[in-house]
């Protein structure tokens, strides 16, 4: 793949900083990602710390997740039909009274034991609001040259927050308790929903020049499907997304039965992971490829599906965190470019739900994935489980070489 930098990057980035509005959303956005990142360590500490603690962690896994289905599909007509400066700060504002009621409750003495269930399925549905909302707005806030080195810094907020918020809440919790850290979240909430609010431009597209059908779910989804370039590219997503749920599987079952260090050796191969995801969504923003985006999605696809079979390196730890690193630093390009590809090519009165359409489907096939490989890890059939994460990585993206990109606006 050949490129060229059209400017220094750091000079790229600070550009993309520089507009001012975008500067409130990307800070207030990182700091509630920042306060996301411990609350679910926290939550399953005072699980984990009450008798049966260990047969209810898998239940607050699922409140925490599996909501996620259900408000990603209600969230996008709201991001559409109303100012997302709205949508942003009223999501940020019951979240965060839904996680500060733990620490409020545990100060009086009478926190209820279904309350963090109650507040992980609270984040679990809310949760697209913000990730839709934020790309759907980056486009009217940031000049379309700009596009990538603004995705690239939302992709660096998400690697940052992934590595220092487990890790803080790790830190904090023996010396404050798990209910004083979620009283910290509840703080970056209200932070997120001040700074959205000082955005001055409305976030509220205009009106579309011609009358147009019903504008609901389903009349999206019938336009959206009229794209083969986002139907093709999503489809590649999801199913790299099932290996990476498999990935999160097998890197817990390598460090407990193959790799010597334990717990650290699983925290060195997730270290590796979002350490490449920061530096190649670095990269991705600074440079952009001479090729169309579909094409070059799908080679570091390619290259990040050869990074799987590293679990075959076993018992070498350095060796199966450098697979782990190279999955990262070539996956998060992937989403970059693909996310400027959606920017694009859909229309400003279709984005928020778009979005939260898009990234509702990605993020419901992780979990299909950790289902799939539990049992050839059972079997102890590393290979076929490796052999399965790069097919699936990597068969999509052969499609992707294939596709010829049609006319940008096939929504008109």
């Amino acid at each position: 793949m050949t490129g060229r930098t059209a400017e220094p990057p750091l000079r790229g980035y600070l550009a993309t900083l520089a507009e001012r509005d975008f500067r409130r959303l990307w800070l207030g956005a990182s700091l509630s990602l920042l306060g996301d990142g411990m609350t679910f360590v926290a939550l399953a500490w005072l699980v984990l710390d009450r008798p049966g603690g260990t047969r209810q962690l898998g239940l607050l896994a699922v409140c925490y997740t599996a909501p996620v289905l259900l408000g990603g599909l209600a969230v996008g007509p709201l991001l559409d039909r109303f100012d997302k400066r709205v949508v942003l700060a009223a999501d940020s504002l019951v979240r965060g009274a839904a996680v500060v009621s733990i620490p409020l409750t545990a100060a009086l003495g009478r926190s209820p034991s279904w309350l963090p269930f109650a507040v992980a399925a609270a984040y679990g549905l809310l949760k697209m609001v913000q990730l839709a909302g934020v790309p759907a707005a980056i486009p009217e806030l940031v000049p379309g040259p700009r596009l990538d080195a603004a995705n690239a810094l939302e992709s660096l907020s998400f690697g940052v927050a992934g590595i220092v918020g487990p890790a803080l809440a790790g830190l904090l919790i023996p010396v404050m308790g798990a209910a004083s850290v979620l009283a910290f979240d509840a703080a970056t909430y209200l932070c997120f929903a001040v700074a959205v609010l000082t955005v001055r431009r409305p976030l509220r597209p205009d009106p579309d020049p011609a009358p147009r059908p019903a504008a609901g779910p389903r009349a999206g989804l019938t336009r959206l499907r009229r794209d083969r370039v986002l139907v093709v590219t999503t489809l590649a997503f999801m199913t790299f997304n099932i290996a990476e749920g498999m990935l999160l599987v097998v890197a817990p079952w390598l460090a407990r039965t193959h790799l010597a260090g334990g717990a650290g050796s699983l925290g060195l191969l997730l270290a590796a992971l979002s350490a490449g995801e920061l530096a190649g969504a670095a990269a991705a923003g600074a440079w952009r490829p001479q090729m169309p985006r579909v094409r070059a999605i799908a080679l570091v696809e390619l290259v990040a599906a050869v990074g799987f079979l590293a679990v075959l390196a076993v018992p070498r730890t350095p060796a199966v965190a450098a697979g782990f690193l190279v999955i990262g630093a070539f996956s998060a390009p992937m989403t970059v470019w693909a996310q400027s590809l959606r920017m694009e090519r859909v229309p400003p009165s279709l984005r928020g739900r778009t979005f939260a359409l898009l990234r509702t489907l990605m993020q419901a096939t992780p979990p299909v994935g950790a289902a799939a490989v539990t049992p050839l890890l059972v079997r102890g059939r590393l290979g076929a489980a490796a052999a399965l994460m790069c097919l699936l990585a990597g068969l999509p993206a052969l499609g992707l070489l294939l596709l010829r990109t049609p006319p940008r606006d096939p929504f008109a």
